[in-house]
């Protein structure tokens, strides 16, 4: 890992600097075997303080964060536009999680674990896991959103022989598309763009709460809006949304905004492969941070012409990039096959593989909550029938409608920071289900370390109108009474039954994703993808130990259930 200095787009100068992989912006793609080991030496070799300008502006219409710059043209500061204290003395502080990686604890990139310039991090990742498209980021405690944002990031992808039988475009016709957005400083006297990286971000004057990161431009592979000259055949697009918290509603449209989508197909999820190609859905593919998704195109119907994919899930410039399509016909061999990973299990809770499975229940709240500003993360512990309160509500109290009986459920919350003690043990080969709970507030892509999940169900509460479930008391921190079945929500897309580490919560939503713990052992972590709601207290860990030595750990909660007794 080294400083560097890019250039984002062919009108600006050289002058962006960045911190890198291997001095590249985004960093190299990794490709290796499935089952075959690989040893990594993540060495820190940067220099000098974190390379770019933090500043938060009051929350206005039109959104501050949207535009570049941040000083009068004398320099100055407008009225209540602020640096962020202390981002620019930030040293290199790095340690680097392969996202989606069935990894020891050990391995996994530990957001304590990070080192400083001179030190190395020294990593083994076994890849003993089906072809999928990873990446790897920098995931230090506290200041993840600011070095993933100075360039910390690259793709991973692992190869099996089953991606290989299907005969898939490779090659230059195999391509990754890393899609962030940035926003950049001005020089104050002419306004025009210094290539420099500028942190903005808006904030709400009466507490102080900082809104999470989003910019004006839109880069693919480093580049703000890129054109990339295609053949009159199928590509294949590993797709990742590395934005800090933007999620990408993606769609292809011609010169006139006419949508093609029908030319596309998804094949493959944050975990490997679907088991039969996918349609994009109606209303286009969204992404949320993080997320990936695997992406067939057919361009020989659009000889000649040029294609633009776009983020119509957003209000500034929608372009993301543009495809420009050769005139002339070219021999493909390749053919969209009926089927694609013969693999693939889709699991149900009552599935044979689910017999003996634990379960651990999580809530999000919204900003508020028992007077926190920020949206938090809460562990939910069963409360035994003898402790359930008489009145209601109260603080950190929650009770649900369970959807398979009728009966209600009564949970204490009994861990939110993430230097809070461990509650969520998991015995190594359970099953695991996990329930997330949106209680209000703004979406969470929520990603889950150490295995790959699928999700089994999507429920939905009634909301009041601003997105907060109807029931749960926010400055009492707790529900009123027991929140009802919830209705089934949006049925799901067929990709998204594909394995997965990151769910996007909604507000309202009930999700239950199911996964296997196994392969690995340690303490991992599970977090709000969008980095500055990470940063901001939105992760918490949790442990897999073989069960042989789970019955001598004495441990807050009891055994199973993921420390639920």
């Amino acid at each position: 890992m080294t400083r560097a200095g890019v250039r984002l787009h062919s009108q600006l100068p050289t002058t962006t600097s960045v911190w890198a992989y291997e001095g590249q912006f985004p960093g190299p793609t990794i490709e290796v075997r499935s089952g075959k080991r690989l040893r990594v030496a993540w060495s820190n070799d940067i220099e000098g303080t974190i390379p770019l300008v933090a500043v938060r502006a009051p929350l206005a219409q039109p959104n501050p964060a949207n535009s570049p710059g941040y000083r009068n043209p004398d320099g100055s500061l407008p009225a209540g536009v602020e640096l962020i204290e202390g981002v620019a003395d930030l040293p290199a502080w790095t340690v680097v999680h392969l996202h989606g990686a069935l990894t020891g604890g050990g391995n996994d990139g530990w957001a304590h674990n990070a080192t400083l310039p001179g030190h190395a991090q020294l990593t083994e990742y076994p890849n003993k896991q089906p072809s999928t498209t990873l990446w790897y980021h920098d995931h230090a405690m506290a200041v993840t959103r600011f070095n993933v944002h100075a360039g910390l990031a690259g793709m991973y992808l692992v190869r099996d022989d089953e991606e290989d039988r299907l005969d898939l475009p490779g090659g230059d016709h195999e391509v990754p598309l890393i899609i962030t957005d940035r926003n950049l400083d001005t020089d104050p006297a002419t306004g025009a763009l210094t290539g420099r990286l500028l942190f903005k971000v808006p904030y709400i004057p009466a507490n102080g709460a900082m809104i999470p990161f989003t910019g004006p431009f839109t880069l693919v592979n480093g580049v703000i809006w890129p054109h990339m000259e295609v053949d009159a055949r199928w590509y294949r697009f590993r797709v990742l949304n590395a934005a800090n918290s933007r999620f990408f509603r993606l769609d292809l449209v011609d010169e006139a905004g006419v949508g093609h989508n029908d030319a596309v197909r998804i094949i493959g999820t944050d975990g490997g492969l679907l088991p039969a190609p996918a349609e994009i859905p109606a209303a286009g593919l969204t992404l949320a941070p993080s997320e990936r998704a695997d992406l067939l195109i057919d361009f020989s119907r659009f000889k000649g012409q040029r294609l633009r994919l776009v983020n119509t899930g957003s209000t500034v410039e929608p372009d993301i990039m543009e495809f420009r399509v050769e005139n002339r016909d070219r021999h493909d061999s390749f053919e969209l096959p009926d089927k694609l990973s013969e693999s693939y299990v889709r699991l149900h809770h009552d599935s044979p593989e689910l017999v003996d499975h634990e379960h651990v229940f999580v809530a999000t709240v919204p900003p508020g909550t028992g007077g926190e500003a920020h949206p938090q993360l809460w562990e939910l512990q069963e409360v035994p029938d003898e402790e359930v309160p008489t009145e209601f509500p109260v603080e950190g109290i929650i009770q649900v409608t369970d959807p398979a009986d009728g009966t209600v459920r009564t949970f204490r919350k009994v861990a939110s920071l993430f230097d809070e003690t461990n509650t969520f043990f998991i015995d190594h080969g359970k099953w695991a289900v996990w329930n997330l709970i949106h209680l209000g507030g703004p979406a969470h892509p929520m990603h889950i370390h150490m295995s790959q999940f699928q999700l089994l169900t999507r429920r939905r509460f009634e909301r009041d109108p601003n997105n907060n479930v109807i029931g749960f008391d926010i400055p009492a921190g707790g529900t009123t009474a027991p929140l009802p079945v919830p209705p089934d929500g949006r049925p799901l897309d067929k990709w998204e039954e594909g394995w997965k580490d990151v769910f996007q919560l909604q507000p309202g939503e009930w999700l239950t994703v199911v996964g296997l713990f196994e392969g690995a052992t340690g303490q991992f972590m599970y977090h709000c993808h969008i980095l500055d709601h990470e940063d901001e207290g939105m992760m918490r860990p949790f442990v897999v130990h073989p069960p042989e030595v789970a019955r001598f750990h004495i441990h807050p909660g009891g055994s199973g259930h993921g420390g639920h007794s």
